[in-house]
């Protein structure tokens, strides 16, 4: 499910204690942003954007070369590609049903305690690679295995396998720390901190097994994004209701109140995931050109940038949630396959 960039929050109310005036007449002011404030959150959201394509994308390369069977990718086909639109649809208004009929409090705190479990294992996969280099080496690093069967003698059935050490452990109390953080604050930069792993995992473990794959996926959301954004209010009351680390936030009055600060702009991780797997794809593509040039990953990173910039600007000028997948799609297919042409490497990249 993608949640739009720039959905306007609940209104941020602000009763004015000083003179008493606001309050006493039963009215609030809703707070305005300064031109500072903006464009530190959105030039924030574009670097939490940026940072899980581009290292997603390199740790997609050595999880495609990886044996390990925790860490194989998620390969989506043709197929896969082509019912993921309608999927999302159904759950995208399946929540906003939820949302109409019963109490938004109960389901919140529901997705929190699914959301607190997903969130830590993400996390904790994420700071792996950091922990292996981090990791004092004179400490000993035991190695752990949790095994559950079903049945016994030649009948036994292997359920779960997992393989662990201290390292990883390590890596799980500290997002522990941060999931319990999460659940009884909701403070934004723990939902980015789990945000920024969901994408980082996804943009790793989901693979396109190639190009046509990847137009398909793309081009079916970008139908699916500015159906539900600009044809109905599902998406924007989705977004508004739904509280879980689905999507990145920061505050534009940071300024004024600090970690306090409560106005925020949003950006959807679908925003983030989605281009990123095809622009990680290009990289793989890149790598099996065997030419030492990054040259297709480069260019639709930075077609990505465009496509986000492009995004803000129009929200910004039009003050309206914008369906960002309008503005990314035909820049991170388009610039690749532009470039692709003038070198003579469409068949290629296709194949």
């Amino acid at each position: 499910m993608e949640i739009p960039l720039g959905v306007p929050p609940p209104d941020v109310l602000n009763a004015s204690a000083a003179n008493g005036t606001d309050a006493a007449n039963g009215t609030a002011t809703r707070f305005v942003s300064t031109p500072e404030g903006t464009a530190l959150a959105y030039g924030s959201l574009v670097l939490m954007a940026l940072l899980p394509i581009f290292f997603g994308a390199l740790r997609s390369v050595s999880c495609a070369k990886s044996k390990n069977s925790s860490d194989m990718p998620e390969t989506i086909t043709s197929r896969d590609a082509a019912r993921f639109p309608i999927i999302a649809s159904c759950t995208l208004f399946g929540l906003y049903l939820f949302f109409k009929i019963f109490s938004q409090e109960y389901i919140n705190l529901l997705l929190s305690m699914y959301f607190f479990v997903l969130g830590i294992l993400a996390l904790s996969h994420t700071m792996s690679p950091l922990m292996n280099r981090a990791f004092p080496t004179n400490l000993p690093n035991r190695q752990y295995q949790l095994l559950f069967t079903q049945g016994s003698g030649e009948a036994k059935e292997e359920i779960v396998n997992y393989e662990f050490d201290t390292k990883d452990l390590v890596c799980l109390c500290i997002s522990t720390v941060v999931g319990i953080w999460y659940v009884l604050k909701k403070h934004w930069v723990a939902n980015n901190l789990f945000g920024l792993a969901f994408a980082l995992n996804g943009v790793e473990l989901l693979h396109l097994n190639n190009v046509s794959t990847g137009c398909i996926l793309l081009g079916g959301l970008f139908i699916y994004d500015v159906f539900w954004v600009f044809g109905t209010n599902v998406m924007v009351t989705v977004a508004k209701s739904f509280e879980a680390p689905i999507k990145l936030v920061f505050p534009q009055d940071l300024l004024e109140k600090g970690l306090e600060a409560n106005n925020f702009a949003m950006l959807g991780l679908g925003d983030i995931v989605i281009p990123g797997i095809f622009i990680a794809l290009l990289l793989r593509f890149d790598v099996s050109l065997r030419k030492d040039s990054r040259t297709y990953f480069y260019t639709s990173f930075l077609a990505y940038i465009f496509g986000l910039g492009l995004t803000i600007f129009v929200m910004h000028t039009f003050k309206h949630a914008q369906p960002a997948l309008l503005y990314l799609v035909p820049a991170c297919i388009g610039f690749p396959v532009v470039v692709a042409l003038v070198k003579g490497e469409l068949t290629d990249m296709f194949r």
